[in-house]
């Protein structure tokens, strides 16, 4: 459906399509629940891995296309994949040496990223089968999806119950809320694992697209890609991204951290002052026009640039996923957290529950002497400068 132009959707317009996908080696179905503004934005998200196989969004002239790397069916999900669209947890990003301590014992967790653990673990929260509900009321409509994680489940302690909640509003909104509660106390940290590139699926690198990144310093990292505690500043670094900066400026550098990395692979420290919703990035590509705005209630946010994407990967429609097809804009607290007090915490006690929210807007931008900015009319948008 590449190349189709988008018109208003007629008052009552099915919005939400639901179909059964495949079934999985231990027999239960998957499914799939496509949603639809009345834009025709549309999110296409299954309940294996709560995994958002495809989103379409118009560019300039109205010219749908679908920004984010996938497979087209559950085949590909169910192979050893690179964390396609997906929830991320029970701790996102990764754990040092796979271990951690709490309260006095020390629990051990499956090394799954050299000497580290890396998004949850052997069978993390990507690769569950979580329940899903679907709901639809006035200028929005999404998917409420939960999982309960069992006391030792990749090692981790407590029994967890999680909820993710997906919403998309006629605003162009795509908003994720976690919640989730514990019986033990626990590491938590979620985040969503899409894959962008907004010139459209199978277009080749990213390199031309630009991002802004709020963030006055990054965690500098070691061998292993585990940070070392220090929040360094960006000044004079190509970590400064405060500014529009194409992918590809800065990113073969002869910078240690970025060759340690093959390219961006790192956590910013964003800039807030207090609690809730704080404009974290913003990523345009000047080609199409179509961009993309990022806000959340986390402290910080993983930047990565599809390093290791090699072109051994087929995706949707047969493309070839290479080195830097595509980028991800991943809301987190810090990696490692639990082995670093001095960041902030990712315990979560029983009695208490952990709460999180981050907001993707899709916009367009004009031709380069004739910019188009995005809508003011959220709450969202509220002080917030969308250069």
């Amino acid at each position: 459906m590449t190349g189709d132009k988008p018109a208003p959707l007629a008052t009552g317009y099915a919005r939400t399509f639901v179909e059964p996908i495949g079934v999985l080696p231990s027999g239960d179905t998957v499914t799939a629940y496509t949603l639809t503004n009345t834009n025709r934005v549309s999110l296409r998200v299954m309940n294996y891995g709560g995994i958002v196989m495809s989103v379409r969004t118009p560019d300039r002239d109205g010219t749908l296309a679908d920004v984010v790397l996938g497979y087209d069916d559950l085949a590909g999900y169910l192979k050893s994949t690179p964390y396609f669209g997906a929830i991320v947890g029970r701790y996102a990003n990764r754990i040092a040496r796979g271990q951690f301590a709490l309260d006095g014992v020390t629990y051990r967790l499956a090394a799954n990223n050299g000497v580290n653990t890396l998004h949850g673990g052997l069978r993390g929260f990507d690769k569950v089968l979580w329940k899903a509900e679907p709901f639809d009321s006035l200028d929005r409509l999404g998917l409420v999806l939960t999982y309960l994680s069992r006391d030792g489940e990749e090692g981790y302690p407590g029994t967890l119950s999680a909820t993710v909640t997906y919403t998309l509003t006629d605003r162009n909104e795509f908003i994720i809320d976690y919640s989730a509660t514990t019986d033990k106390a626990t590491p938590v940290n979620l985040t969503q694992h899409s894959y962008w590139n907004l010139a459209g699926d199978g277009s080749g690198t990213v390199l031309d697209q630009q991002v802004t990144i709020d963030a006055d310093a990054f965690t500098p990292v070691d061998t292993t890609l585990i940070p070392t505690g220090v929040l360094q500043p960006v000044d004079g670094t190509p970590f400064d991204l405060r500014r529009p900066t194409a992918i590809g400026a800065r990113i073969d550098e002869p910078d240690a951290q970025l060759k340690t990395a093959r390219g961006y692979d790192h956590n910013f420290v964003l800039r807030r002052t207090g609690d809730g919703l704080v404009h974290a990035a913003r990523a345009v590509d000047p080609k199409s026009g179509r961009t993309l705005d990022v806000f959340t209630t986390e402290p910080g946010m993983q930047f990565y640039t599809g390093n290791f994407l090699d072109g051994k990967i087929t995706g949707k429609k047969g493309h070839v996923y290479g080195f830097r097809n595509g980028f991800c804009f991943e809301t987190q607290h810090f990696p490692d957290s639990p082995n670093r007090s001095s960041f902030p915490s990712t315990i979560l006690r029983p009695g208490t529950t952990y709460r999180s929210q981050t907001v993707i807007t899709f916009g367009v931008d004009g031709p380069a002497d004739q910019p188009r900015a995005l809508s003011a009319g959220s709450k969202f948008f509220v002080g917030v400068e969308t250069r």
